[in-house]
């Protein structure tokens, strides 16, 4: 069979029914708006490039680790590790990439490595993702610990400069998340080869039928999830010009509730990318809007939690709606 029949042949993911589909789409790019209007009426000068930049410019490590987290998604599974992995490419890119280059290229390379192998054991096993994931993120942190056992480091002179960019027209993470909204967009949702990656949770079955590899191609996305967790790790490596084996913790439990508010499901097969940036970014911004109320930094954590069981409870209310009609 030619690639391009089997191309041709390969099976999109099943789609929720229309108002499902709607709803999914239509709520992070409702809630960013409203977000936005109400920062600016508390702090008016978020509004001008210099105040958007300091607002944003963390929202770039959780774009990154978002995109990440959607990859795993469009699999059907959850990573519970992209948070402590996150650390250890922090604190190698902050102690071995600074001193010496080709080192640290390479250990970042071992690292994507890693992530491709916890795709291949899951789907060679059968195993639960969670259990792959939450076990492989005690050895990113054991690692992390290695090479860094406290903060520390220094980032490479060149990466602070990139991330610390200021483009011309728009904050520099303006442009990052947009970048990679459009690519995610092309690769994962305009080609025949993204189709495949999204049945991977979608249709299995029905992959397989078609000629194609369930196991190669969930490789594939545990690899994307990597480099998207290398890059989150540089990111926040030249925001913070330091290393820290505990500074990516908080982005597991974020990166989920973002690419989940940004239309991802955990059955897998549904994911958007643009929606998975908007979902970050919205995520980002609820924190910010919180802290700008002065609400205590104990609670802000409970209310995002809390919006994203109303995204979900808004979806399953719509989607057995839709399916009574």
């Amino acid at each position: 069979m030619s690639t391009e029949l089997n191309t041709a042949s390969a099976p999109l993911p099943a789609r929720p029914r229309r108002g499902a589909v709607e709803l999914r789409i239509v709520i992070p790019f409702i809630g960013l708006p409203l977000l936005l209007v109400g920062i600016a009426f508390l702090q008016p000068r978020v509004l001008s490039y210099f105040g958007a930049t300091l607002l944003l410019q963390f929202s770039m490590p959780l774009v990154f680790a978002t995109m990440g987290q959607m990859c795993i998604l469009a699999a059907g599974d959850v990573d519970l590790g992209i948070g402590p992995f996150i650390s250890l490419v922090n604190c190698i890119s902050a102690t071995w990439l600074a001193s010496s280059g080709l080192a640290g290229a390479a250990a970042l390379a071992a690292c994507v490595l890693g992530y491709a192998a916890m795709g291949a054991l899951v789907q060679w096993r059968a195993l639960p993702s969670i259990v792959v994931t939450l076990g492989a993120s005690f050895i990113w942190l054991g690692l992390a610990l290695s090479v860094l056992p406290s903060p520390g480091g220094t980032a490479p002179g060149w990466l602070p400069q990139i991330f610390g960019w200021q483009p011309p027209l728009l904050p520099m993470p303006v442009v990052v998340a947009l970048v990679l909204a459009l690519l995610g967009n092309q690769l994962l949702m305009r080609t025949g080869y993204g189709a495949i990656l999204r049945g991977v949770g979608g249709n299995p079955r029905a992959l397989r039928q078609a000629g194609w590899s369930v196991f190669k191609a969930r490789v594939a996305l545990y690899a994307c999830a990597g480099v998207c967790g290398v890059f989150a790790g540089l990111s926040l490596t030249g925001l913070n010009t330091t290393g820290d084996p505990w500074s990516g913790n908080q982005y597991t439990l974020l990166s989920i509730a973002s690419a989940i508010v940004g239309g991802a499901s955990f059955s897998g097969g549904i994911v958007s990318p643009v929606g998975a940036v908007v979902g970050a970014i919205t995520m980002l911004l609820t924190g910010s809007i919180l802290s700008f109320l002065n609400v205590s930094t104990d609670w802000q954590l409970s209310l995002q939690g809390g919006l994203l069981i109303v995204v979900l409870g808004l979806r399953a209310l719509l989607g057995r709606k839709s399916r009574e009609v």
